[in-house]
């Protein structure tokens, strides 16, 4: 059975293109609202459920916040793949800083990875708006991932890495 996203209850949470705007504990400047450092959030669903949830080629969705669940999935099945390589914590972040710097495409645009799931933009403004939640999601779940696919003498975390042979949503990741 698929793991869904606690964050069913959405009142007071702004929305861009059909996503919450969750909000995230994060250092990272963008638009999404600070959290309690002690409360669980978005990013740490998406780690915790990662492992279980990339087996499923099937995702039911439940609420709008596993749809942002989903879009985690897959970029962290990315940046294992790109982690795959990495001998050290060093070579793991340079891969990882990369990625980031990657354009992040919204819905509507070539290279977003789930045509349908999200609405498309009303307008330019609500597009960058998401672009940049996403680019902080991004960033944040990253920075987040490091600390768990490696261990603290900067060896790579085999019970992590291995996850990066997997196809989520039998999605091939690039």
């Amino acid at each position: 059975m698929v793991y869904h996203s606690s964050f069913v209850d959405e009142e007071g949470i702004s929305k861009a293109c059909g996503c919450p705007l969750l909000p995230l504990k994060s250092h990272i400047k963008g638009p999404a609202p600070v959290s309690d450092q002690d409360t669980t959030d978005i990013v740490d669903e998406a780690i915790t459920f990662f492992r279980a949830n990339v087996f499923f080629k099937n995702f039911d969705i439940k609420s709008s916040a596993d749809k942002l669940l989903i879009y985690l999935t897959l970029y962290i099945n990315v940046a294992l793949k790109r982690l795959e390589g990495c001998r050290t914590l060093a070579e793991g972040t340079k891969a990882v800083i990369n990625l980031g710097l990657e354009k992040v495409p919204v819905p509507g645009e070539s290279g977003f990875p789930f045509p349908g799931l999200f609405t498309q933009p009303q307008s330019q403004k609500e597009a960058e708006l998401f672009r940049n939640y996403l680019r902080q999601i991004r960033e944040e779940t990253s920075g987040r991932l490091l600390s768990v696919a490696y261990r603290h003498n900067g060896t790579p975390n085999k019970w992590w890495l291995a996850f990066a042979k997997r196809k989520f949503m039998n999605i091939i990741v690039p």
